[in-house]
């Protein structure tokens, strides 16, 4: 067995906004889009800091301290090679094509989706936010406001043939329910005002309210955004084809896109019901493929699902971009502690397991027939409190004494010890949501926000706050998580015991449907799961103010508010990272959550596959999966 550590160097802040359920590694992801991703198998991991800046790796096509150098590198293919590349992103099942819904915006769906949408940003393998030349421009024309123009390259086509152009994007735009939309839901000056369109995001529609500009079916644009956003480049990436759901309304896509720049909210909201739900699909049930166009290297392929085993993509040939270097591409559904197994057997070339001390082990044990790689992770484990009514740790009911409790019982610094520092020695407790212990500004943010008072767990003091909560005991807490994974099965199992003689009962609520069921219903104590992200500034926004997409719990504080639109109006680092230090050390006077640590980072891969490049970002290790291919 070949082992190879590969370290990322992230830059001077990379505060903690995940792409949930973005891509939620465990949960809910966030994708290319701005909003954290919550992961299923690793868990999400935010990234809402300044963007990362130069990658510094070690291995095969790395080692190179130019700023590009985590992005695509030219690998020399030219056409694709009949075959196929197996890889297991965890065991969730894939259930859309649409992956930004409260219910389909996970870590699996966004692998996925990370092959079959290409637009004008993505991440590299260390965080940086890539340009992708190869699907159009971005140009800023002006900086007061801040006006940024979009031009997409004249090839770039759905694989049904249908252009892509400024239709998919105000579609994309109208989405996420502007103002004119829906009054008050994108200037969140309507708490009960209810979306339209169920996406994962409102940062387009609430950034820029006039959307893009343009004519239809033009190829350029223009956006003018309200504020200086700092992830200006995250909000306009990849966009689903407006004209398959204009079609399936029963509107002609270019009255589609007329519609939305006139700000025709009847019309638009015709096209609502598909976008929410005609994209979802039961398991192993495949549509139409009609329905489902590529503008990437790879696309559904006729036959491809099986329920619950595998997905299939097949090369797009209608692809303008670089080929996609082997046919096609199966997406397996394993539990982690199953994959090693998996790839020593060949059942999958790629496995990117949540690494216990056994999955390590396992992988040692193989043999030179695999590359392992440990590595830098920009996904986090963490504790999220739920908030609503129905909740013990709600306002109304416990509050925050009785958060304070549940914090003093759990055993973070033994979890760490037991779980992960075996396989990362150097692993920590992660006492911050919006910086990583591997990045420089760390303690400087930890010393403003956070006294210690949870290092360690303290049941006297515990069960004192119990009391000081005036609720009877025993406090059932369940732990909501998604089944399948071991290390939160121990994770869960660690708490329950410390947590015990402090007044909880703490109940495993894992389940297989976890991010798409209770994680959005509100159907738990507490959510355990992680933000996978990437060099991201604001996107922690969505996870932690009122009434936003990813604030799953329903937290809402005024200050907290306010500070993340400050920081979020900004393009200076240094209002970032004032700011940044009032985010953490509300969230911890509040308790909106219990961070618990910065995932360690373990992949491994046949070594007879070339070009595969771990990534610490939140898509993961696929996120080059077109250029992987057999020697």
């Amino acid at each position: 067995m070949k082992f190879r550590r590969t370290s990322a160097a992230l830059g001077v802040m990379l505060s903690g906004a995940l792409l949930l359920g973005a891509c939620t590694s465990e949960d809910p992801e966030v994708e290319t889009t701005p909003e954290a991703t919550a992961e299923e198998t690793a868990e999400e991991t935010e990234t809402a800091a300044p963007e990362a800046t130069e990658g510094e790796t070690e291995g095969e096509g790395e080692g190179s301290t130019d700023a590009a150098a985590g992005c695509l590198q030219d690998v020399g293919i030219t056409e694709t090679a009949d075959g196929q590349v197996s890889f297991t992103a965890g065991p969730g099942n894939w259930n859309g094509y649409n992956s930004v819904t409260s219910a389909t915006y996970s870590t699996y769906n966004s692998v996925i989706a990370g092959q079959m949408f290409t637009g004008f940003v993505y991440f590299g393998d260390d965080g940086t936010v890539c340009e992708n030349t190869d699907f159009g421009t971005i140009e800023v024309v002006s900086e007061d406001p801040l006006q940024v123009k979009y031009t997409i390259n004249e090839e770039a086509t759905w694989s049904d043939g249908t252009p892509v152009t400024i239709n998919d994007y105000l579609l994309d735009y109208a989405a996420q329910n502007p103002e004119w939309l829906v009054p008050g839901y994108a200037s969140g000056e309507n708490p009960d005002a209810k979306a339209v369109f169920d996406h994962v995001s409102a940062s387009f529609a609430a950034d820029a309210p006039e959307g893009p500009q343009g004519e239809v079916g033009s190829k350029e644009f223009t956006v003018t955004f309200e504020n200086k956003n700092p992830d200006y480049k995250l909000i306009v990436t990849s966009a689903l084809p407006a004209h398959v759901a204009a079609q399936q309304a029963g509107l002609e896509p270019d009255a589609l896109a007329q519609a939305i720049l006139d700000k025709d909210a009847e019309t638009v909201k015709q096209v609502a019901e598909f976008w929410n739900t005609g994209w979802a699909y039961n398991p192993g049930e495949l549509p139409d493929l009609a329905q489902t166009p590529s503008s990437g290297p790879y696309m559904l392929k006729e036959g491809g699902w099986q329920a619950d085993t595998a997905l299939t993509l097949t090369a797009n040939d209608n692809y303008w971009g670089a080929p996609a270097a082997t046919r096609d591409l199966i997406f397996r559904f394993i539990d982690d502690a199953a994959m090693a197994q998996a790839l020593q057997n060949g059942d999958v070339q790629v496995i990117e397991p949540q690494a216990t001390v056994d999955t390590v082990a396992q992988l040692q044990g193989i043999g030179d027939s695999v590359e392992v790689a440990s590595f830098a992770n920009l996904t986090w484990e963490h504790l999220d409190f739920n908030f609503r009514d129905t909740s013990a740790f709600s306002d109304a009911n416990g509050g925050l004494a009785l958060r304070e409790a549940f914090a003093l019982c759990v055993p973070r610094q033994t979890i760490v010890d037991n779980l992960i520092k075996p396989i990362d020695p150097s692993a920590e407790v992660m006492n911050t949501r919006e910086v990583f212990p591997f990045q420089e500004n760390y303690d400087e943010v930890v010393e403003a926000a956070y006294d210690g008072r949870y290092d360690q767990a303290d049941i006297e003091a515990a069960a004192a706050k119990v009391e000081e909560a005036g609720v009877s005991t025993p406090v059932d807490v369940r732990i909501g998580y998604r089944s399948g994974n071991q290390r939160r099965t121990e994770t869960v199992a660690a708490i329950a015991a410390s947590c015990k003689d402090a007044g909880f009962n703490v109940i495993d609520a894992s389940a297989e449907d976890f991010f798409s069921n209770a994680l959005v219903n509100g159907d738990y104590e507490v959510a355990l799961f992680a933000w996978a992200g990437s060099g991201q500034i604001a996107s922690g926004q969505n996870i932690y103010s009122t009434g936003l997409p990813q604030n799953y719990g329903e937290f809402s504080n005024a200050e907290v508010d306010a500070a993340w639109k400050t920081l979020a109006g900004s393009l200076d680092p240094e209002v970032h990272a004032e700011q940044v230090k009032v985010i953490e050390k509300l969230l911890w006077d509040n308790l909106f959550g219990i961070p618990l640590y910065a995932h360690p980072g373990v992949a491994a891969y046949d070594a007879n596959l070339e070009n595969v490049r771990p990534s610490a970002a939140q898509d993961g290790i696929s996120w080059n999966a077109s250029q992987w291919v057999a020697q």
